[in-house]
């Protein structure tokens, strides 16, 4: 399939919005921020465990994403996610991915019912 011109760039934006996506933490993130109203980065480099230069990193390349908006309170700055669509696309990939893991062990348990191709060892 080619793209036009005018469908590049909405593909090119959708593929960076799971670019701001593609890593564990990223998510766990995106997790913690859609379970509360905001979180400080102090909250947020307590729960995720992350040196304050890694959180950092993360958070940066969610707003470059615009996942996240931050603003500063005084010595403070504070994230929440940029759009409410964001928790619901996270809660849609967590049941996918329920659903393939399921599958998944359903393959290994039918795998292992095979029969024997040969002598083992």
């Amino acid at each position: 399939m080619s793209l036009t011109l005018d469908q590049r760039p909405l593909y090119e934006v959708k593929a960076g919005l799971f670019k701001g996506l593609s890593h564990p933490l990223r998510i766990r993130i995106l997790e913690l921020l859609s379970l509360s109203p905001e979180r400080s980065v102090a909250q947020l480099q307590t729960e995720t465990g992350l040196e304050a230069s890694h959180l950092s990193q993360h958070l940066s390349v969610l707003r470059r994403h615009r996942l996240v908006l931050s603003e500063r309170r005084a010595s403070s700055v504070y994230y929440r996610l940029a759009y409410p669509e964001v928790a619901e696309l996270l809660t849609i990939a967590r049941r996918l991915l329920l659903l393939m893991v399921t599958a998944d062990g359903e393959r290994i348990a039918d795998a292992a019912s095979l029969p024997a191709l040969g002598p083992t060892e």
